[in-house]
């Protein structure tokens, strides 16, 4: 199959340190290329991929020292890999709407041609700014209605506020030769991995661990585009940082990602919001580290309670079950990722969903039967 996918263009693919939506679309594309597709990757140039990539500048946004207000050279890329789409000849196009200048893909392929599917990576509304919430989402509608759209869980699906056409939910997945443990044996702590934002609950991590008397190990990186992730870091997790019961190491890379989760009792996700997935609980739990999280947004789906984890409803559980952690089968847990999230069940998955949106695209309409004719 003749696969095009057009990335978002403010982190790199893959991404250096945090980047979920990145991540996800490279071990999609490096998947599809081993099981024989040809795919082309449209996104900035510091992508690396196996697939044939196509690049209208030559770094990413983020990178580049962008800010994410600042859309222009956002739209133009997405501009011009939609004139790519449209110049050459592909089975279908798998667009990502990730963050707020992504939703110019609709109006930018509304007259394709070419078979689409489009993956939503995050939630509406996509018009806002930090604190402030518009309403041109609803504007959008026009021409998002059609579109064919996957979401990444039930949760994520059920949560959409606007009446999408969606043809399936895939969840992530990740290429589990990649994850394997390099740790011989668990440390004594546990770990909390992401985006420095109160949503994510880093300060309920920390207030866990104290109160369970365990170690905890902090790594992710601050948004410094955003004042509330800049603001949230100062004022409510370094004062806490003792480097004794509380350590931050910084962001990390997926080296430095693999052997930390090998190495730890266990990971905790206290958020506080309804996550639409969650890349990091399967990366935790592909490399047999068990997960400790609240029952909210995708977790429910990821996680199979005192199999593969704990899925707990406030920090007073989070820390009667923190003990309790090492009662979790570390081959188990590996075992779930291998048949549910691996990057070959992500793959196949969105095949079949290609298939379907391909054969509707070529069926005609029923027709309507007009009162004439009755």
């Amino acid at each position: 199959m003749k696969i095009a996918h057009i990335a978002p263009s403010w982190i790199a693919i893959p991404p250096k340190n945090y980047g979920g939506t990145e991540i996800v679309i490279y071990n999609i594309v490096e998947e599809q290329v081993t099981q024989g597709h040809d795919v082309t990757l449209i996104a900035p140039g510091d992508a690396k991929t196996s697939a044939k990539l196509v690049s209208f500048f030559p770094i990413s946004l983020v990178e580049e020292g962008i800010p994410w207000q600042g859309h222009l050279k956002a739209y133009y890329h997405l501009h011009k890999a939609v004139e790519y789409v449209e110049e050459h000849d592909f089975d279908v196009l798998h667009t990502h709407l990730s963050s707020s200048s992504d939703m110019y893909l609709f109006p930018l392929t509304a007259s394709l041609a070419t078979p689409q599917v489009m993956t939503l990576h995050s939630r509406f509304p996509f018009d806002r700014v930090q604190t402030w919430t518009g309403k041109a989402d609803e504007y959008y509608m026009e021409w998002a209605h059609s579109v064919p759209m996957v979401a990444i869980s039930e949760s994520a699906r059920a949560e959409v506020p606007h009446k999408l056409n969606f043809v399936g939910v895939v969840h992530h997945g990740l290429p589990m030769q990649q994850f394997v443990s390099t740790a011989k044996k668990r440390e004594d702590f546990f770990v909390w991995l992401g985006r420095f934002v109160a949503d994510k609950g880093t300060h309920l991590a920390i207030e866990a661990a104290k109160r369970a008397g365990v170690k905890i190990v902090l790594a992710g990186t601050i948004d410094r585009y955003q004042q509330d992730s800049v603001n949230y870091f100062q004022n409510r997790i370094k004062p806490q940082v003792d480097n004794e019961q509380v350590k931050y190491i910084g962001p990390v890379n997926m080296k430095e990602k693999i052997r930390l989760l090998s190495r730890a009792r266990g990971f905790l996700n206290p958020i506080e919001w309804e996550e639409p997935f969650g890349m990091v609980m399967i990366e935790a739990m592909a490399l047999g580290c068990p997960v400790i999280s609240f029952a909210r947004g995708a977790a429910p789906e990821i996680i199979v309670h005192r199999k593969t984890g704990f899925l707990v409803h406030d920090v007073d559980e989070m820390v009667r079950f923190i003990p309790r952690v090492d009662e979790i089968d570390h081959s188990v847990t590996r075992m779930h990722v291998e048949h549910n999230f691996s990057a070959r069940v992500m793959a196949e998955k969105y095949v079949k969903v290609y298939k379907n949106v391909i054969a509707a695209t070529k069926s005609p309409p029923t027709p309507a039967f007009s009162a004439s004719l009755l």
